[in-house]
């Protein structure tokens, strides 16, 4: 279901990722008002933004582990939609939590902004895992 203000299916999984123990008001009232800062902060439409720091962070490959004749390789998998969507939102919320000294939907509409400019910690932490599948490059015909 799309979320009541937006009409987003994408903005309502984000929602219910941002949510803690069941409580989605508060989640829905923290990514309003960090879409509303974003529109501030930026002078572009909040929801254009939100879409591009979720594209930007999303990772193309992964690294898997597979036991193959008593060693452990780290094989480069692609990652298909579903999960790039789910890591690039979990991530975005871990940083976003992680950050300390202001309202979480402060934190979370720098976090959006740094993203979906290429930087901050969530950029970092897929770049590493891209990193680490290309590392791990001649592994892939083990998939």
């Amino acid at each position: 279901m799309p979320d009541p203000k937006y009409n987003s299916v994408t903005v309502a999984r984000f929602i219910n990722h941002l949510m803690q123990r069941g409580k989605k008001s508060v989640a829905e009232g923290i990514l309003y008002r960090a879409l509303d800062i974003v529109a501030e902060k930026t002078k572009k439409d909040s929801l254009e933004i939100f879409d591009l720091a979720l594209k930007n962070v999303a990772p193309v490959l992964e690294v898997k582990s597979k036991r193959i004749g008593g060693a452990n390789y780290q094989i480069p998998v692609e990652v298909r939609m579903p999960r790039k969507m789910t890591l690039a939102m979990r991530w975005i919320i871990g940083v976003a939590r992680l950050r300390k000294g202001k309202p979480m939907a402060e934190k979370l509409a720098e976090e959006l902004i740094t993203a979906s400019k290429r930087e901050g910690e969530a950029m970092r932490k897929r770049e590493n895992i891209q990193r680490m599948a290309d590392a791990n490059r001649a592994f892939a015909h083990f998939a």
